[in-house]
């Protein structure tokens, strides 16, 4: 009888080992919100994103997306405050580097139509081209500017980041949406933004409103295509079909 009770006792020990063993070496997952990078998680987490990154078989660090599940090791915690100082230090330096942008240097007014494109955005709005890309009264002009009636919805050309939602000297209150492909897209002179930086957006997602801020002489976009820091010609990147009328 001692002999049964034994083996049980046995038994019921490796088992308990066992399960021990397996509470150690479980992963607890994190759900990616809209906007996050895998730095800012891996500095929530008090783990270096390279780590997160070769635990996850991320390639790219840069290319995570909203609802990915990522595995974290065991035993790590998410710290709230952590995690809003990433954002907030975050969130600067872009505001920072949104307004460099306008320092660049302007690109020839007759560039070359890219071919390999594809007519990447759509129009943001329906209204009338009143101003095209290039020289423009002494200045160059970065974009092209499309009249329409106070209150219109300005909506993003193609799916991407909102990475500056605020205002801008000449601009008024402007959007800048960053895509995947390397692009950003900007959207001047709104009577109200209707996004907020770090948010997701989707092509026909309304950002703004048309309006008159900034530098403007009645209510309309201005909009522009960049590639980095090169402004280029929105005319050479747009869909075919036409949501703008000519100026006369």
């Amino acid at each position: 009888m001692w002999r049964w009770g034994g083996v049980v006792l046995g038994v019921f020990l490796c088992v308990l080992v066992g399960l021990s063993a397996c509470s150690r070496t479980q992963y607890r997952y994190h759900v990616v919100r809209p906007g996050e990078t895998l730095s800012e998680i891996g500095y929530a987490y008090r783990i270096p994103y390279q780590k997160l990154a070769a635990l996850n078989g991320i390639h790219n660090p840069d290319r995570i997306e909203a609802g990915q599940r990522l595995r974290m090791p065991h035993g790590a915690r998410y710290n709230r405050s952590r995690a809003a100082t990433a954002r907030s230090s975050r969130s600067r330096s872009e505001k920072r580097h949104a307004r460099s942008r306008w320092r660049s240097k302007a690109p020839a007014a007759h560039q070359p139509i890219p071919k390999d494109t594809e007519k990447l955005f759509s129009w943001p709005l329906n209204g009338r081209l009143t101003s095209r890309f290039g020289p423009r009264n002494g200045s160059f002009h970065d974009g092209i500017d499309i009249a329409a009636p106070a209150g219109t919805p300005v909506r993003a050309a193609a799916a991407g980041r909102v990475i500056f939602s605020d205002a801008l000297r000449g601009y008024g209150n402007v959007v800048i949406v960053k895509h995947a492909n390397g692009f950003t897209t900007v959207y001047a002179h709104h009577q109200r933004n209707l996004v907020k930086d770090g948010q997701a957006v989707q092509r026909g997602d309304v950002v703004g409103e048309v309006g008159e801020t900034g530098r403007v002489t009645g209510p309309s976009l201005h909009f522009e295509v960049r590639s980095g820091k090169n402004a280029r010609n929105p005319l050479h990147y747009l869909r075919p079909v036409r949501h703008a009328t000519q100026q006369k």
